[in-house]
């Protein structure tokens, strides 16, 4: 992709919900940078909210056998997510509730196991040790199903997702993907576009080029609002989120190219919990089949990123 490796770890767009808050942009328009990382560019003040499993559902008593004790004991799940992440997880208004594609899916996903769900925010390259920490029982924040990341611990695929590089309207800098040597282009931390950028830089140095200047942000409200401020050239997220910022920016920014590498993102848990893997596999397939699945993708615009082959360490 897509979001995110780590070296043991590592990241689709809505309707426009979100009105517009203050950061200076191109040519005297003004967009917006939430405070508290709630999206990208704006902060969505009109989002149902969506901080706990409240989707109706018909529990699966094999599904409820199947969750770990730890989990059954609390009647929860608690989830470590990267809440900068818009549309797929953010803060909504009041600067606490996450919400996102991610949310609303897995939450109709918990209701089949009778559990709500307690979204804890983090920063992105701390949520798989968390979870082999035991601090989450899941991760859920657009991680890439990478092999690195399946040696530590199990992925379920739910999603499918690229690269996308984002640039200012009319790329007044040139940015060319393919050939980005001497450009400063920003990326989230642990993603795997910090591995994608730093592989083509290297091709640029091995040419006699001048590296690619990597700005690394912990959080992609940063990365997003330094493209949009002019401090970067260019930005490469994840496609569902880089395409969201230009949707949000009212055309202060715009998509380079069509996104590449697509691939499945999965929901994180600890490996020695292949049972629970498989009932969550079990339980998006009923979510697929009951609507549900598709609800939550198309409330967000992310219904191109839908998939049917979900499956326990793909």
């Amino acid at each position: 992709m897509s979001r995110r490796p780590i070296r043991l770890l590592t990241r689709r767009p809505s309707r426009s919900l979100l009105p517009v808050v203050a950061l200076p942009v191109l040519a005297g328009l003004t967009v917006s940078l939430a405070a508290c990382g709630s999206s990208s560019l704006s902060g969505d003040t009109s989002a149902p909210s969506a901080g706990g499993s409240t989707a109706k559902a018909t529990v699966d008593s094999a599904l409820v056998a199947a969750l770990p004790a730890k989990i059954k004991s609390a009647g929860k799940i608690v989830v470590g997510t990267d809440a900068t992440y818009a549309p797929n997880e953010f803060l909504g208004g009041d600067g606490k509730t996450v919400q996102g594609m991610d949310v609303d899916l897995f939450n109709a996903v918990a209701a089949k196991f009778g559990v709500t769900v307690d979204y804890q925010p983090a920063g992105f390259d701390t949520i798989i040790l968390g979870v082999t920490g035991g601090k989450y029982d899941m991760g859920i924040s657009s991680f890439s199903v990478t092999d690195e990341r399946k040696k530590a611990v199990n992925m379920v695929s739910y999603f499918t997702a690229g690269t996308q590089w984002i640039t200012s309207a009319g790329n007044a800098k040139a940015v060319n993907a393919d050939d980005a040597c001497g450009k400063s282009v920003g990326v989230q931390k642990g993603s795997t576009q910090v591995d994608d950028l730093t592989t083509r830089s290297k091709k640029c140095t091995t040419a006699g080029k001048p590296a690619i200047n990597l700005v690394i942000q912990d959080g992609q409200d940063q990365v997003t609002a330094d493209v949009a401020s002019g401090k970067t050239d260019a930005m490469a997220a994840d496609s569902p989120v880089g395409l969201y910022a230009v949707k949000q920016s009212r055309g202060a920014l715009a998509a380079l190219g069509t996104p590449y590498d697509s691939a499945p993102y999965g929901w994180v848990i600890p490996k020695d919990e292949t049972a629970f893997g498989q009932a969550l596999v079990t339980a998006l397939k009923a979510a697929s089949a009951d609507g549900s699945y598709k609800a939550a993708l198309t409330k967000w615009g992310v219904e191109v990123g839908a998939i049917t082959d979900f499956a326990l360490n793909p």
